[in-house]
């Protein structure tokens, strides 16, 4: 049975937890908000520089050559923004998860304690019963572990891919530009 001093020890330690991640997760807005300003604010000096280069072409062929010489450091661009954003998404996601993972471990030795201590006070002839939640209890934290993992190797796999479509998007586009001015 939970004293009153677990139950207050095991709410006080949820809401450090509670606060612990609305604090990692405000990080990682603010990282996101940061980015954002960043870039809003190159692309405005960008747009006043474009547009002045623009304004002081002198045929239509300059003009279109400034057109060309703006698409690759632009594709780059959104490439770098998209990394950085991706960056801050994965960070973010992996502080959240290694709180919930010691959070998950934490709940897991509690009740594994609970089972074993009920265990040792089981009554006598109830054997089967208790073999019958030991083993309950371990398929679970084997199915929790295999889904962790295939968690894991899927995130490992949705990076590389990421990392793979953001170096084909700019090497397409550099592809491009040669293609143009050639």
């Amino acid at each position: 049975m939970l004293t009153a001093e677990q139950i207050i020890a095991t709410q006080k330690s949820n809401i450090e937890t509670l606060f612990g991640l609305t604090a990692k997760a405000f990080e990682g807005v603010e990282k996101l908000v940061e980015l954002n300003l960043q870039v809003a604010k190159a692309a405005l000096s960008e747009a006043a520089d474009t547009t002045q280069a623009a304004l002081t072409a002198k045929d239509p062929q300059e003009l279109l050559a400034l057109q060309t010489a703006l698409m690759q450091p632009a594709a780059e661009k959104a490439a770098a923004y998209s990394r950085h954003l991706y960056d801050i998404a994965t960070a973010t996601t992996a502080e959240l998860t290694k709180s919930a993972e010691a959070t998950a471990s934490d709940a897991q030795k509690k009740f594994t304690s609970l089972v074993d201590t009920a265990v040792k006070n089981a009554p006598a002839g109830s054997e089967n019963v208790v073999a019958l939640v030991k083993t309950t209890v371990a398929a679970a934290n084997n199915a929790y572990e295999s889904v962790h993992k295939a968690s894991k190797q899927a995130v490992e796999a949705a990076e590389a891919n990421f990392q793979a479509l953001t170096s084909t998007a700019v090497k397409a586009t550099a592809a491009t530009k040669a293609k143009r001015t050639a």
